[in-house]
């Protein structure tokens, strides 16, 4: 299992583009790990779908890992996201996550051709045999086309030393409790559904893997804190004033709304590349009355 330790808020951070949106804005996003680190969060995760890593040139790609994990100068963990169609190109990325530090990569199995069980297992294999950190296991079949079973995700951390840690994001509370009673509760795993956080953490789950933290760090924290302590009335509070926020950025596209919402902050992370479009004025408008709720504890 994993030696990370890893217990409560991963943030996952957008990638800032210069106005032009031609390159990466490495100093934007070292100013906003900064941020995300500054706040508590408990790791930080660059370049999964909120930093837009599917819309990277390579090149690209790794200015973004090594700014993120720069930034984050080893205070809490940093793990990567890698998302390639093809196994060589998640071998090459997870290489050089781990050249630029990273504690750990979180591989999604991006796929074209339904992938049978031999073809995924091949490709985790693959990937973890290249590298000597950590490996979480992605599922989230709605942006990859592959759908990980509960048994195969376990027998991939069970099969595979480095493979430690599972992350869960197809909205089933019932798959993490299937994670939770097949590993007798060893195996973290961690939610990446927002608007399941509250439930998640209750059933198990080590952790919560949100670009929330970017808009609403104090309140995402709050949440952990008080599952942790056992106070679920108050974990349940909390959680409610939250949700329409989680709602919002989830249903609007995390990279466009969490962009939105960064401006809406008074952080200029320019927008998101095309064919993504910034939000428009009115669902702007809408985001700030919720961010607005949020901060003065109402819940809409």
């Amino acid at each position: 299992m994993s030696a990370l330790n890893l217990d409560g808020v991963v943030a996952y951070p957008v990638t800032p583009f210069t106005p032009d949106g031609e390159r990466v804005d490495a100093d934007r996003l070292a100013a906003l790990v900064e941020r995300l680190v500054a706040s508590g969060v408990h790791a930080v995760a660059p370049l999964g779908s909120t930093g837009e890593s599917a819309y990277l040139e390579e090149s690209e790609w790794r200015t973004a890992a090594e700014a993120a994990v720069s930034a984050v100068a080893g205070r809490v963990p940093t793990v990567v996201g890698v998302a390639e169609l093809t196994t060589r190109g998640a071998v090459r990325r997870a290489r050089l996550a781990e050249r630029a530090g990273a504690s750990a990569v979180m591989v999604l199995p991006l796929s074209y051709w339904r992938l049978d069980e031999r073809e995924i297992v091949r490709h985790y294999t693959e990937v973890a045999g290249a590298v000597g950190i950590e490996v979480m296991v992605y599922n989230n079949p709605a942006t990859a086309g592959v759908d990980l079973g509960s048994e195969l995700m376990v027998s991939l951390v069970e099969g595979v030393e480095n493979i430690t840690m599972v992350k869960e994001s197809t909205g089933d509370l019932g798959r993490m409790h299937r994670l939770h009673h097949l590993t007798g509760g060893e195996l973290p795993f961690y939610n990446g559904s927002n608007p399941l956080a509250f439930a998640a953490l209750t059933a198990g789950a080590a952790g919560w893997c949100t670009a929330a933290p970017c808009l609403i760090p104090e309140e995402t924290l709050a949440l952990h804190r008080a599952v942790r302590a056992g106070d679920l009335a108050g974990a349940a509070e909390v959680f409610r004033r939250q949700l329409g926020v989680l709602q919002f950025i989830v249903r609007g596209g995390l990279p466009t709304t969490v962009k939105a919402g960064l401006a809406l902050r008074g952080f200029d992370a320019g927008g998101p590349r095309p064919p993504l479009l910034p939000l428009d004025a009115e669902r702007t408008a809408e985001l700030a009355g919720l961010l607005a709720a949020v901060d003065a504890g109402r819940v809409v």
